[in-house]
């Protein structure tokens, strides 16, 4: 009787043993499984991750290469006129363009341009003669000797200018005195009567030799 029930205690031992062993190789199997089958997957995530932090890494460079390059065409100027080149030494040439309607003629002097104001009455008026403390009315054109282009001119405004002689260049206001009303003049300025070394905006250059062909209307106390 004892003997039988010691072999049920080990029969029901080798039986619990089994049952482990079996579950353990079940579980074995299932890890092996799922190793085989995650090991790929956790690449392909691993390579997703990767691939979607470089492209975040790209897209924030282009942002910031983008924002630099707004930024500085924000910060440069569109377009800048430089101020011209000196005209110094420069002889004079032809007229460059032809003079608005009703305009009269500009004698250009081409070549070495004179050190001295030249004065030429083309034509003479009548009356009274232009005096320093005069204000005067008058049509003009004015060109520059260095290129033969003309710079100002009183033609297509339709309208005259009225100035007092002494709120002009000292060309002017030696080179219109003794004129008379009705009358036409020409005056080459060189540049220390004029505009010297500075120039006028862009359109003048520094040390450039001015000529006026200038149309006196009429004359008035200052």
């Amino acid at each position: 009787m004892g003997t039988d029930k010691r072999e049920r205690k080990k029969a029901g031992h080798r039986a619990r043993l089994s049952a482990e062993r079996a579950a353990q190789a079940r579980y074995e199997r299932r890890r092996r499984l799922i190793i085989s089958i995650a090991t790929p997957l956790t690449v392909l995530v691993i390579i997703g991750v990767f691939m979607l932090l470089s492209k975040g890494t790209s897209s924030s460079s282009s942002a910031v290469s983008t924002s630099t390059t707004a930024s500085t065409a924000t910060t440069t100027p569109t377009s800048t006129t430089a101020k011209p080149a000196s005209a110094a030494g420069k002889p004079c040439v032809a007229l460059s363009e032809l003079p608005p309607p009703n305009a009269p003629t500009v004698d250009i002097p081409i070549g070495a341009p004179p050190t001295s104001l030249q004065i030429t009455d083309v034509k003479t008026g009548t009356g009274p003669a232009v005096t320093a403390k005069d204000k005067v009315t008058v049509n003009y054109i004015g060109v520059s000797c260095s290129t033969g282009a003309i710079f100002d001119e009183s033609y297509t405004r339709g309208q005259p200018a009225t100035f007092g002689l002494d709120q002009v260049i000292p060309g002017w206001t030696e080179g219109l005195q003794g004129m008379k009303a009705g009358g036409v003049r020409e005056l080459v300025i060189p540049p220390a009567m004029g505009y010297g070394s500075t120039g006028q905006g862009i359109k003048i250059a520094p040390d450039e030799t001015l000529i006026f062909v200038v149309e006196l209307k009429s004359i008035s106390a200052a």
